[in-house]
C-alpha cells in the first residue's frame, strides 16, 4: 500500500490502551513490510511516557502536546490531525467512544474515507480497500469496498487483530507539537466522576463468570454463582442484567461498564456486542456458551459451546467439583 498508515494511540495517566497493539497488527496487515507510525497526543510526564511505550510498538512516534490535550477531546483533536497528517494517507483509530466521536468528522475534513467498527482487512487492489464489518449486533459480515485514493481513516474494533509478537520495535519519537494550529474548543473537561464501587472489584479478578440476557430470569443467577464459587472465581455480567436490575452496575462488563483483564474469562448467555468486548481488554483464555451457534461471542472465543447455559452450566460445575 503506497500511503503512509497512522495510528492514534489511546492512553491514560500515560499507560497506552490495549488498542495500540491491536491497531500495529491492523496497520501490518494494510501496508504489509511498511512502517506505520503512531500518533499520541497529550501532555505533561503522562504524554513522555506514553511515546516511549508506543516506540516499543511502532518504528515512529509523532508526539502532539499541549494544555488543551491534556483530556482527549475529539473537537479539538479533529483540526490538530487535520494539520499534521499528509493528504491521502490512512488513519487507524479504536472503535472507542473517542474513535466514533473523532473519526466521522476528521473523514470529512480530510476529505478521506470513513468506515468505522472493522474487523477484518481483506486487502487492497488498486485504490480499493476491501474490510470486514459486522451489522445486526454482529449477527452478519459485510464485506465493504472503500475507495482510499484520497486517504481514509477507519476506526477499528478491539480484539479484531491480534497483537504480533516479537521484539521490541525501538521507534523513534518525532516531537510535532510546534506544527499544531491554535483551537479552541466550545466543549471543556470537567472532571472524571468514579463509579461507586460494588461489593466486589471485578477489574483486579483473574476469573470471571460472567453472565448475560441467556440466563432468562434473575431466578437462574445461583446456577451461575455455583459455577462461579466451585471455579474460585467472581460473578460479572453483560449491560441487559444490570438494565434488568438482576445485578449491580459495579458488576457490568463493557464500555459503558468496567474494563477488566482477567486470565479466564466465562461467557454465558452473552452474545458479544462490540459495546461488551470493548470492556475485555488483554488476551484472555475466552469460553463461550450460548445456544445460538451464530452469535459473534464465539469469533474471538478460545473454546465455544453451543448449548443452552442452564443445561450446561451444572453438569460444569459438577465436573469442577468433582475435580477437586
Amino acid at each position: 500500500m503506497a500511503a503512509q498508515v497512522f495510528a492514534f494511540v489511546l492512553h491514560k495517566d500515560g499507560k497506552a490502551d490495549d488498542s495500540m497493539a491491536e491497531l500495529a497488527a491492523a496497520a501490518r496487515r494494510l501496508a504489509p513490510g511498511g512502517a506505520p507510525v503512531a500518533i499520541v497526543a497529550g501532555h505533561g510526564p503522562a504524554l513522555e511516557t506514553a511515546c516511549m511505550e508506543a516506540a516499543g510498538v511502532y518504528p515512529e512516534v509523532w508526539k502532539l502536546g499541549g494544555e488543551a490535550l491534556a483530556y482527549p477531546n475529539a473537537e479539538i483533536l479533529r483540526p490538530l490531525l487535520q494539520a499534521v497528517l499528509p493528504k491521502g494517507c490512512v488513519l487507524l483509530l479504536p472503535h472507542s467512544t473517542l474513535g466514533m466521536d473523532l473519526g466521522p468528522g476528521l473523514a470529512v475534513k480530510l476529505e478521506a474515507a470513513y468506515v468505522p467498527d472493522v474487523v477484518g482487512i481483506d486487502g487492497l487492489e488498486g485504490t480499493t480497500l476491501k474490510l470486514v464489518r459486522q451489522e445486526f449486533n454482529g449477527q452478519v459480515h459485510t464485506h465493504v469496498a472503500a475507495d482510499v485514493a484520497a486517504g481514509a481513516v477507519l476506526s477499528v474494533r478491539s480484539g479484531s487483530f491480534r497483537p504480533e509478537e516479537g521484539a521490541a520495535a525501538g521507534g523513534k519519537v518525532v516531537d510535532r507539537s510546534a506544527d499544531l494550529p491554535a483551537v479552541a474548543a466550545r466543549r471543556r473537561f470537567v472532571e472524571v466522576i468514579q463509579a461507586e464501587a460494588g461489593d466486589v472489584d471485578i477489574t483486579k479478578e483473574e476469573v470471571l463468570v460472567s453472565v448475560g440476557r441467556g440466563v432468562g430470569d434473575k431466578e437462574n443467577l445461583p446456577v451461575v454463582e455455583e459455577l462461579a464459587q466451585a471455579m474460585g472465581a467472581v460473578v460479572s455480567c453483560s449491560r441487559p442484567v444490570v438494565d434488568a436490575k438482576w445485578l449491580d452496575k459495579g458488576r457490568q462488563v463493557g464500555t459503558s461498564g468496567k474494563t477488566v483483564k482477567p486470565k479466564v474469562y466465562l461467557a454465558l448467555g452473552i452474545s458479544g456486542s462490540f459495546q461488551h468486548l470493548g470492556g475485555l481488554k488483554g488476551n484472555p483464555f475466552i469460553v463461550a456458551v450460548n445456544k445460538n451457534p451464530k452469535a459473534p461471542i464465539f469469533q474471538v472465543a478460545s473454546v465455544g459451546v453451543v448449548a443452552d447455559l442452564l443445561e450446561f452450566v451444572p453438569e460444569l460445575t459438577k465436573k469442577v467439583s468433582e475435580s477437586k
